[in-house]
């Protein structure tokens, strides 16, 4: 079975946030697991462009990549290359699996394999919410939509990462098959110390994502205010400069700038950065799963999301942390309440969460769920 894979971006590219990781992380192990596995992206790197060897394949962790140079510098990633080379390419390969959709590179994919006859596995990751439609450039993609995506996404295997990503999807087209199935997540190699709560000391939050609207560190930030007892945030991510200064305005205003470092963009250092706090806050107005949910736990830090986040309903089902709305109010008051008896919760969570997470992410099995997707698709 041969798969190729198209994502208009793929590491090193980690501008882009958890999908990323996540799509590199699949390819490699469908590697490993001896399934033949291309990948075409572009050079994308945010407005700039990884410098790296474009337009013929190389090997990246064992995975065959091929980055082809784009001629927009914006989400619309257009690769005329990549899309001559995949017409000329396509009947090679079992099926695509097409991550993410509205740019360019996805949707011309989707439209070339449907045409060849080759079968497509889609994975959305949160561009075919109800939130997406209303987020950037909503005219844009309706128009998009109504030209392509009706056609299109009806044609195609829908891969979820989580349930309430399926049934947000189901409420906007009927495609061939939809599958949940949960990212993989790179998790620390060896089980992390037991840590303890000093209750004299300040309640460390972290919120760890790009600083982007739909993630909602604007309502943390105004939550905090109302908190009644002590605490320090850390801010770890990048986003657009002016979108962040007016954060940075906002913490002003509100006169607890003193409380909160900005650490700006972590990788190698993510789960010591995990590790070094109590609880890491994602109150995110839409996110189809949340990787760093899973990376969190993964190192026994317990969490409080949105009950938009994807992974909403497993936290609470293992309770393994707190759900909030994605209201500034509301989260002010469960910050309060969770933190009543935390210590407490704390050392449960801290002791069982990081085999639990272990258990239900494992990536044999994953893998194994993710190759008999395929294996439905291409009717092997």
């Amino acid at each position: 079975m041969k798969i190729l894979h198209i994502s208009a971006s793929y590491k090193p590219a980690y501008i882009y946030g958890g999908p990323i990781m996540s799509v590199g992380a699949l390819c490699e192990a469908l590697v490993k697991a001896g399934t033949q596995v291309e990948v075409f992206t572009t050079t994308a790197n945010g407005s700039t462009e990884l410098s790296l060897t474009s337009n013929v394949p190389v090997k990246v962790d064992g995975v065959t990549v091929t980055y082809f140079k784009r001629i927009t510098k914006d989400h619309t990633h257009l690769s005329p290359l990549l899309l001559k080379t995949l017409r000329a390419r396509i009947k090679e390969f079992d099926a695509v699996h097409i991550h993410a959709w509205w740019n360019l590179v996805s949707v011309l994919a989707a439209l070339t394999a449907v045409k060849k006859g080759v079968p497509v596995i889609l994975s959305p990751r949160g561009t075919l919410s109800a939130y997406s439609f209303i987020n950037r450039n909503n005219l844009k993609k309706k128009l998009i939509h109504l030209a392509l995506g009706k056609k299109l996404l009806p044609k195609c295997h829908i891969h979820a990462t989580a349930q309430t990503e399926a049934n947000a999807f189901m409420g906007l087209v009927k495609p061939v098959s939809i599958n949940v199935i949960p990212n993989f997540v790179k998790l620390p190699a060896q089980l992390p110390a037991v840590r303890y709560i000093d209750e004299t000391s300040p309640l460390r939050l972290l919120f760890f994502s790009r600083i982007e609207e739909k993630k909602g560190l604007d309502i943390l930030l105004k939550a905090l205010p109302y908190l009644n007892f002590s605490f320090s945030l850390t801010i770890a991510g990048t986003g657009e400069p002016e979108y962040i200064k007016s954060l940075q305005a906002l913490i002003n205003d509100t006169g607890i700038a003193q409380k909160i470092n900005w650490i700006g963009f972590v990788n190698e250092d993510k789960f010591n950065v995990l590790s070094d706090h109590h609880l890491m806050v994602l109150p995110s107005h839409d996110e189809n799963f949340g990787n760093v949910v899973i990376e969190s736990l993964s190192v026994g830090t317990p969490v409080l999301i949105s009950d938009k986040v994807g992974l909403a309903d497993y936290v609470a089902e293992k309770n393994l942390g707190w759900i909030c709305k994605a209201e500034n109010e509301d989260l002010a008051r469960q910050l309060n309440q969770s933190y009543r008896g935390f210590s407490q919760a704390f050392e449960r969570i801290n002791t069982t969460a990081p085999s639990i997470i272990r258990e239900d992410f494992n990536a044999d099995k994953l893998v194994q769920q993710y190759i008999a997707l395929y294996k439905k698709a291409t009717n092997l």
